[in-house]
């Protein structure tokens, strides 16, 4: 009787055991939970993306004054149009209500920009409506404008009148390779130009904050002559979250201007820019989205002449939705290729 009731207390023990290690797990896995949970906030917010963290952070001067900052210069050394469009597009969006949501902008550049200075950004309370209300905004360097900028606003209005064309079939953007990962596959072709090597460690050297990944890098690097027309996914580097439909449509106007001018030279591989730059701008926005998830742009010039050239491009949404349409036109003169890609 004694030795069952030995062995029933070691038997008890045991679970009682059993019982303390799984607890034990149990507490060391939601600790494990809740630090796995930190380490993601903290990691995105490390990846917050610096759209939001240094481009799109306007500086307020004064009541509808502000001043930006630059983070990508392009080769050319003169300022990024989509910068200062989407800059614009902040400045615009502080003076308006959180009720309003921006539709549609219209830009011209009228200088250009000098990326060693700041740009001031004054905005005009053109008209406030019911249902619509506009801004104008002058980007200002060295007491001059470089930019003028009307973008209009308004409350959201359900309506059963709604179309749109449908979306492009094509590879989702998880088959395809970014353009960092097209450059290393090219630089390690043993046949590529000298002259090719440097020009791609160029184009990775540059810190462009927005991922692209090309549906047909033929088309995206100019390797043979082909129809004015470009599709690739893009989205902004980094963490964004859902936020409001006004930052991601300033994010947007930002990424509508990467790429889409060099459309216009696709059908041309014989010639090459020897100076390119927007005259214009516009872009409608449709639907919400967010500008830090993979969309598709397409882009397409259906004229080109007198040294000038218009372009026309759809952002969409991955499930079909288009997005936000734009439109430029801007000057291209070229020169000969002396040499065929060695791409």
């Amino acid at each position: 009787m004694a030795e069952k009731e030995l062995g029933g207390c070691h038997e008890n023990s045991g679970l009682t055991d059993k019982n303390k290690i799984l607890e034990a797990n149990e507490a060391l896995k939601s600790e494990q939970d809740e630090v796995s949970q930190s380490r993601n906030s903290q990691y995105q917010q490390d990846l917050k993306s610096v759209l939001l963290t240094s481009v799109l952070n306007l500086e307020k001067l004064d009541v509808d004054l502000y001043r930006g900052t630059h983070h990508w210069v392009p080769r050319t050394q003169r300022l990024f149009g989509g910068q200062i469009v989407g800059q614009a597009l902040v400045a615009a969006a502080k003076s308006v209500s959180d009720s309003l949501y921006a539709h549609s902008l219209h830009c011209y550049f009228v200088r250009a920009g000098d990326p060693k200075v700041p740009v001031l950004y004054q905005v005009d309370r053109t008209r406030d409506g019911r249902s619509f209300t506009v801004r104008s905004v002058k980007a200002i360097q060295h007491g001059q404008p470089i930019l003028i900028c009307q973008a209009s606003f308004q409350t959201l209005q359900p309506s059963p009148l709604q179309h749109q064309f449908p979306m492009p079939v094509v590879p989702p953007p998880e088959d395809l390779l970014t353009v960092e990962e097209l450059i290393h596959h090219y630089l390690s072709k043993p046949d590529l130009a000298e002259e090719a090597k440097k020009g791609l460690k160029k184009l990775l050297a540059n810190e462009v904050p927005i991922e692209i990944k090309p549906v047909n890098p033929a088309h995206f690097y100019r390797l043979g002559p082909e129809q004015p027309r470009r599709l690739f996914w893009g989205r902004a580097r980094g963490h964004i979250g859902e936020g409001n439909m006004k930052l991601h449509c300033c994010v947007a106007a930002y990424v509508s201007d990467f790429a889409l001018l060099g459309t216009v030279l696709l059908p041309y591989p014989e010639y090459r820019a020897k100076f390119a730059a927007s005259l214009d701008h516009s872009m409608w926005f449709h639907s919400t989205f967010r500008s830090d998830e993979w969309m598709l742009y397409e882009c397409e010039s259906p004229w080109a002449g007198s040294s000038r050239g218009l372009v026309q491009g759809r952002m969409w949404r991955r499930d079909g939705m288009l997005a936000a349409s734009c439109s430029q036109e801007g000057v291209l003169r070229v020169k000969p290729v002396t040499e065929p890609s060695k791409l």
